[in-house]
């Protein structure tokens, strides 16, 4: 639809009106055979209707008008099996940015709102929604095409589609357990894909390895840290898959430098063992920060550094980072605060990460922790 219209708006309302007449048509008359080519053919029809209403386009010759009965589309060949991730590859193009890339992506295709997009990106909702007006102004005005890439260009596109992948596991990860299903889906997907890819097979293993733990995580609606967690409920099937996807990652790799969702999974699987091995976590966090100079991953080694060698190192690995609005920052200074026995400041820590905490059960969580050093 995007490459149709040549507009992002435009295929949004299209494709949301498409799916209203579904929801009222579809439990009357059936669903029909093509489902997905149904919901493109009658949006498409709707966006003409709506350009022929609002005159600001003068199509040029005849224009289709909206059957009763919406045809299915004709069967193209295509290196893609998985339509959803045909479009990601479609919409990564090279001309935006990769930030403009990912966040279009995850707003059009992904089933993110603008809110859950900038809390990814780490900033305001506002400043996000700004960032998407001007990616999609700048589509509009240099007309760029939306056409599936051939095979040979996937390669250049993947760092979008893996963090594409990657943003929807991790908003699935703190609860919306039909996102995380739909990012590993999307995982096994790019794998079949794009086999000799080891960054693909490492974004799986880690999302399986992860993703195994879930039963484990949540207690009657409750967040369980890692160290808490009963290890009966994880599931050993994911593990199992996981590690195999480890192990193809490792193999195609082939003694070259990690990438960043090998490092990851090499992580998770660190997590997994029986003896969980901090000083190893911590080198692989280490290499992943120089790798990504992200203040979130430094984060995370500190965390590591603080269950290596204890919580005024790993506190002490938290000063100057730059994350004033990420609650994780906030709340982990506070349980280190606290192990120390500085319950002032960890009180001060705790109250801010409440202020920006967006799930439940860690509210909750945030909430018991505050309570016990009050």
């Amino acid at each position: 639809m995007v490459g149709f219209l040549g507009d992002f708006d435009r295929a949004e309302e299209a494709a949301q009106e498409a799916f209203a007449i579904a929801s009222e048509r579809w439990p009357r008359t059936g669903t029909p055979e093509n489902p997905a080519a149904w919901l493109i053919v009658t949006a498409r029809n709707r966006a003409i209707d709506r350009i022929r209403r609002d005159r600001k386009v003068q199509p040029q010759g005849e224009l289709p008008e909206v059957p009763d009965d919406v045809p299915d589309l004709p069967d193209e060949p295509s290196e893609f099996r998985d339509e959803r991730l045909e479009l990601f590859f479609t919409c990564a193009h090279p001309a935006l940015s990769l930030e403009a890339q990912v966040a279009l992506i995850l707003r059009a295709l992904g089933g993110l709102s603008t809110g859950e997009i900038a809390r990814a990106f780490l900033v305001s909702e506002s400043t996000m929604a700004q960032r998407l007006v001007r990616a999609k102004r700048k589509i509009s005005a240099a007309g760029i095409p939306f056409r599936i890439p051939p095979a040979h260009l996937l390669p250049d596109r993947l760092a979008a589609v893996l963090a594409v992948v990657y943003l929807i596991f991790n908003e699935g990860y703190g609860g919306r357990g039909d996102l995380a299903a739909e990012a590993i889906r999307l995982g096994r997907s790019l794998a079949e894909l794009m086999p000799d890819e080891p960054e693909v097979h490492g974004l799986l293993a880690m999302m399986l390895l992860l993703d195994a733990r879930r039963e484990a995580r949540f207690s009657d609606g409750e967040l369980v840290l890692l160290a808490d967690q009963d290890r009966s409920l994880w599931d050993p099937r994911r593990l199992r898959a996981g590690l195999d996807a480890l192990g193809r990652a490792r193999a195609l790799q082939a003694g070259a430098p990690a990438g960043p969702y090998l490092l990851q999974a090499e992580i998770a699987a660190l997590h997994c063992g029986e003896g969980t091995r901090w000083e190893e976590i911590a080198a692989c966090y280490e290499q992943l920060a120089a790798l990504t100079g992200s203040p979130v991953v430094a984060l995370n080694r500190a965390v590591a550094i603080a269950e290596w060698q204890g919580p005024a190192a790993g506190l002490a690995a938290t000063d100057g980072l730059d994350l004033p609005d990420y609650h994780y920052f906030h709340a982990t200074r506070a349980e280190l605060l606290r192990r120390l026995g500085r319950a002032a400041e960890a009180r001060c820590a705790y109250e801010r990460a409440l202020e920006l905490v967006a799930s439940d059960p860690e509210r909750r969580f945030l909430v018991r922790r505050l309570a016990e050093v009050r």
